[in-house]
């Protein structure tokens, strides 16, 4: 075992087991599918094909907090060797083109599948940057392929990145095809953006926490489709159905509140489920990452579906027609109590870029005025590290005249904060899912054209919450898009060598989190 992809690996990277609670013989279940998913990109390549589909959900399944079910994995060597049989060879192909592992023994004790067989440290660490930021890619493009979006050039770039592992590059080459993601992941957020509004412009909205008498359903992960398909399932049932995490923006949708019993949001972040999911009492559908291996008091109730996978735990498959048989979780369900009352305030979600270029002439009348004096971008995650309570210490010092722009799930970090508002414009204004930074891109490009001066001449920081491989596309995105002096934490990816941080830093400004105080002043804050 060899694992750097989130900021809890340990350093250099977990050996023995993950802090995710991934066991080595999962992750060299995840080696083995992504080795065999690059040996495939690799004849695709030279056939000039591209991966299909159905692919990605192999790639989806080996993110942080995703894939613990080893069978689901060896489905999908199954599924990826058929594709890779089906094509020619290639002469002086890599070994990964005709891997066939025969056991669960070959699988662990291969050596063949982890990254640490990539010998040189910069190429090791640029091909990790470009795979972490193409499961980020693959996970945003498969929730719009759901909505009926697709974009012809995304599974191309797929492709081509996963079998660059095997390509003789140089290192500007290689940090080339890492910003070319970044590009590509830009595409792939505004194509997902519009995925969304399937269900309507979000709307600015104050979402209750308070629970009800009946029992109830929890929805957790990203998948907007998901939460639709159960609404549909449960009218009529006296079933109510809440968000959790990153679902939360799920009340800003028209099509999606209009549902009466889409009850509220119930707990925080996915860091807090361990504590927060016993109290629920009923049962709860994981439709993406992040899942925590579940205590005893709850894992009866728990329950996959997508690319998530827990063992003992019921899994959800799509019929051939696109539907959902969720009949086990809602006869559950209709066992439960109610939920338990977590005492949690209201939460704002819905600022995403229409919404808040709807309110411009009164933001840029602030911003002249003096009334508002910067803009801070608080994207990201969250987890479990205790650093990460530097985030809500950086929020509440903030000064007054600051609003904070946020999207995804590091805005638990400071969404309960009562930071009032500045007349009338809400001092934290979340856009949304984690995808949804590509509405803070949208609202600062916004400003900057309204200003007449670039996205980096406005008074806007970024100090950006980093976790698993969605983050890394985000930042990508940022990257390609010329955002200068990031600043990420709570610390820097442990895949990242000296070397390319080194590109990182003289390039773009990438600088590490540090302390509030300091902060504060590198980002101009005061």
């Amino acid at each position: 075992m060899y694992c750097q992809q989130c900021q809890e690996a340990k350093s250099p990277a977990s050996t023995s087991g993950g802090v995710c609670r991934k066991n080595a013989v999962i992750s060299a279940y995840q080696d083995a599918v992504l080795f065999t998913l690059s040996g495939l990109a690799y004849r695709l390549e030279s056939a000039d094909k591209s991966l299909e589909p159905c692919v990605l959900e192999a790639l989806f399944s080996t993110q942080t907090n995703t894939g613990f079910d080893k069978n689901r994995f060896l489905s999908y060597l199954v599924c990826i060797t058929s594709h890779k049989d089906a094509l020619p060879t290639v002469p002086g192909e890599p070994a990964a083109c005709a891997w066939t592992p025969k056991s669960e023994e070959e699988i662990v004790t291969s050596g063949l599948t982890g990254l640490d067989t990539i010998e040189d440290v910069n190429t090791r660490s640029l091909y990790s940057l470009l795979l972490f930021g193409i499961k980020g890619l693959a996970t945003y493009y498969s929730h719009a392929v759901v909505l009926g979006k697709t974009d012809e050039t995304i599974l191309p770039f797929i492709t081509k990145a996963l079998a660059s592992r095997f390509k003789d590059m140089d290192i500007q080459e290689r940090i080339g095809l890492v910003l070319e993601c970044g590009e590509i992941g830009v595409k792939t957020l505004a194509l997902l953006d519009s995925a969304n509004q399937a269900y309507g412009i979000p709307e600015i909205t104050s979402v209750p926490s308070k629970v009800g008498t009946n029992p109830g359903i929890l929805v957790t992960g990203n998948d907007l489709k998901d939460l639709e398909l159960l609404l549909k399932a449960t009218e009529n049932t006296w079933i109510d159905i809440y968000t959790h995490g990153e679902m939360l923006p799920a009340h800003a949708y028209p099509g999606l509140k209009k549902y009466p019993h889409l009850k509220g949001n119930y707990g925080s972040s996915w860091a807090n489920q361990r504590t927060e999911l016993p109290k629920f009492n009923g049962p709860i559908l994981f439709t993406t990452n992040c899942l925590v291996p579940p205590a005893t008091s709850y894992e009866k109730h728990v329950f996959t579906t997508g690319a998530v996978g827990f063992p003992g735990c019921p899994h959800i498959g799509e019929n051939p027609d696109g539907t959902k048989d969720f009949s086990a979780l809602i006869s559950l369900a209709k066992t439960c109590q109610a939920p338990e009352d977590l005492h949690i305030p209201a939460l704002l979600t819905g600022c995403a870029h229409d919404a808040v270029v709807s309110l411009a002439p009164k933001v840029l009348e602030l911003v002249n005025t003096g009334k508002i004096k910067r803009f801070v971008v608080m994207a990201g995650c969250d987890g479990r590290d205790k650093k990460r309570e530097y985030y809500t210490e950086f929020a509440k010092a903030l000064p007054k005249d600051t609003v904070i722009l946020t999207a995804g799930c590091a805005k638990y970090r400071y969404n309960f904060l009562d930071l009032g508002d500045i007349e009338g414009i809400p001092r934290i204004l979340d856009a949304g899912q984690c995808n949804d930074s590509y509405s803070l891109v949208v609202i600062a490009l916004t400003l900057a054209e309204a200003c007449t001066c670039g996205a980096n001449d406005l008074p806007i920081s970024y100090n950006i919450a980093w976790y698993e491989q969605k983050a890394v596309l985000v930042l990508l995105a940022l990257l390609h898009l010329g955002i200068k002096d990031i600043m990420l934490g709570p610390s820097l990816p442990n895949f990242i060598s000296p070397d390319v941080l080194d590109v990182l830093v003289k390039t773009f400004g990438l600088q590490p989190s540090s302390s509030v105080e300091e902060d504060l002043v590198k980002l101009k804050c005061v």
